[in-house]
Parts: structure tokens; sequence; C-alpha cells
């Protein structure tokens, strides 16, 4: 197979993506968020994801998801943010790609990216539910979840609309 072939690029791409998520996941969790509620966390790799499902579809974004995320679990040794961070980025690359792939000219990256941030957090409410035993305990902290993924998905998402751009003008003919 010749060095340049395109399954080659894609998996070269793809293995590129889990590495920079993987970086960003790790060091995300230095940034001292907790004072303001406890697990919050800015979301970088939802940067990978958004940029990922413009590069690739979703099967492609999903693979890089899973190896993140189970990658992540080894490296902190915690599988109840494993089953958290698992179920959130299920939810947030379904509704981002769904979104991506309606078309609709009405949102940006931004937007999308706050859509996914709720569904994240969405996410993690329904894993904080089956943990606890109490869909009341868990819904009491869905609206400040909400706010928190509003903020941290704007973030997030201004970030991968200013990284998509710059790749538009460095790879115009890859889309």
């Amino acid at each position: 197979m010749p060095f340049h072939s395109n399954k080659l690029r894609k998996q070269m791409m793809m293995a590129l993506l889990v590495a920079i998520a993987l970086v960003l996941s790790y060091f995300e969790r230095f940034i001292p968020l907790t004072f303001i509620m406890p697990g919050l966390k800015l979301g970088l790799a939802n940067i990978v994801t958004l940029i990922g499902l413009l590069i690739f579809g979703w099967f492609e974004v999903l693979t890089i998801v899973l190896i993140r995320v189970t990658m992540m679990a080894f490296f902190t040794g915690s599988m109840i943010s494993f089953f958290y961070s698992l179920v959130g980025s299920l939810f947030s690359l379904t509704v981002m790609a769904l979104v991506l792939r309606s078309g609709t000219k009405m949102l940006s990256l931004a937007g999308i990216s706050v859509l996914g941030a709720a569904a994240h957090n969405t996410g993690q409410v329904i894993v904080l539910a089956f943990i606890t035993g109490s869909l009341k305990v868990a819904l009491w902290w869905l609206p400040f979840l909400w706010v928190a993924g509003l903020v941290t998905g704007l973030f997030t998402g201004l970030i991968a609309l200013n990284f998509h751009s710059h790749w538009l003008k460095i790879r115009p003919h890859h889309y």
C-alpha cells in the first residue's frame, strides 16, 4: 500500500485526532473549575469531536471518541468517570452529528457545540440517575449543568470555529 493512500491518510488523521483529544482531556483535569461546580470541565475534547465531524463521518468520529474515552479511563483509573464520559460523549456526538447532517445554516459551530455540551450533560444526568437510583437528584443538577454547558460549549465551539476557518485556508480541497 503506497504511503500516500487515502486509507492510510485517514487512519493517520484519526490517530492524530485521538492523540490531540487525549492530551486535551488529560490537561483539562488540571484547570481548577471544581470550585464552581463539582466535576466541571471545559470539554476541550469536544473541539476534536467537532473537527472530526467536519472532516470524517459519524462512524469514524465514533471510533475516535470510543478510543479516547477508553484510554482516558485507563490513564485515570476511574471507571465512574468512564461511564459519565462514555454516555455523555455518545449523546454529544449523536446530537452534533445530526445537526451537522441536517444542513441547517442557523447554527454556527459554536451553536452546535453548545447543543453538544447540553446533550453531554443530559447523558451524564442519566448516568447519575442510574448510579444514585434517584431521578429526582439527577434532574436537580440538570439546569446547573446546562448553564455550565452553555458557557463551556460556547468556549470550545469558538475554538473549533477558529481552527476550522484556518483549516479551510490550508486544505480547502479536503471538503
